[in-house]
């Protein structure tokens, strides 16, 4: 049975307590080796020296990661990585929540998910809430599902990139 204490958390044996194993409450255990992975990102880029040096550092790290995707996502990871460098070429590579994504100004903008790496169905390109894709209509895309794109769904990643970049 549930307790809760006087400061309004719930005692032992509840579903938020620590012990949860990721399911309502807490993160799961893929969530919780993210947000570590993301700790250590942060902690590495701190120790690196000037802007170029942590830029081109930033950059090898991403590519390192795409290149341990599993096949199939790391040809759509690499494929990503040049439609954002062409389209973009102003955002900066660096890795994010141990994926690849792309900032402007510090913050990102725009990120690749692995489907295989976090075992989902299929891969995904997405947008923080720092991209200018906002719409009158009140109703724009923040991500898209990436199976097997055609020419004609790159271009048009290439040019939602652009413009969520400004």
């Amino acid at each position: 049975m549930a307790t809760k204490s006087t400061n309004g958390t719930q005692g032992k044996g509840s579903k938020g307590s620590e012990g949860s194993k990721g399911t309502e409450a807490g993160l799961s255990a893929q969530e919780r080796a993210a947000v570590k992975e993301r700790a250590a990102e942060l902690k590495t880029q701190a120790k690196r020296g000037s802007r170029t040096d942590k830029a081109a550092a930033d950059e090898a790290d991403l590519l390192a990661k795409i290149a341990q995707m599993p096949e199939s996502d790391r040809l759509l990871a690499e494929r990503v990585h040049a439609i954002v460098r062409e389209a973009a070429p102003d955002l900066a590579p660096k890795l994010y929540y141990g994926q690849p994504g792309y900032a402007k100004k510090g913050k990102v903008l725009c990120f690749f998910r692995s489907g295989q790496q976090d075992k989902e169905r299929y891969s995904t390109f997405g947008f923080s809430v720092q991209a200018d894709l906002d719409d009158a209509s009140g109703l724009w895309p923040t991500s898209f599902a990436l199976t097997e794109p055609t020419e004609a769904a790159w271009r048009e990643l290439a040019r939602v990139v652009a413009r969520a970049a400004g």
